[in-house]
């Protein structure tokens, strides 16, 4: 597992963001897994989320599931956050900054899994999100 940051400060520590992620990998009973989470800023997850998903705008969280590799049950992803969107998000659910990175690398380690959600406010009550809050919680 690699952790990146091109941004400074992030408040969290990469021993916790690994831990986080391996903690979604064995909720799920992966055990072979090559995953990168990356943070970055504003611009560059803005260009991401156009690029490859459509959308305008800074988001909080991408991730790319590129399958097995050939090999059966290894999984592999790519995972950006940009600590910004994310600290704003924690401002606005009254959670601490720390605790929402965290919840972004579960959620989008998730992803990587091929889970999904839909959108709007059903999100926050798909199978995806109580796995979700209840990994976080483990690992808080």
């Amino acid at each position: 597992m690699a952790v990146s940051s091109s941004v400074k400060g992030l408040g969290v520590s990469q021993s916790r963001i690994k831990a986080a992620a391996i903690a979604t990998l064995q909720s799920e009973g992966v055990i072979n897994a090559m995953i990168s989470i990356a943070f970055v800023g504003r611009a560059t997850i803005a260009s991401y989320n156009q690029k490859y998903l459509g959308h305008s705008g800074a988001t909080d969280v991408i991730s790319f599931g590129f399958g097995s590799g050939g090999e059966p049950g290894a999984i592999i992803g790519d995972i950006y956050i940009c600590p910004d969107v994310a600290r704003r998000n924690a401002r606005n659910e009254g959670v601490p900054a720390s605790e929402e990175l965290l919840r972004l690398v579960v959620h989008g380690t998730l992803h990587v899994l091929g889970y999904d959600h839909p959108e709007g406010e059903a999100r926050m009550k798909s199978p995806m999100w109580r796995s979700q809050e209840r990994i976080l919680a483990r690992v808080l």
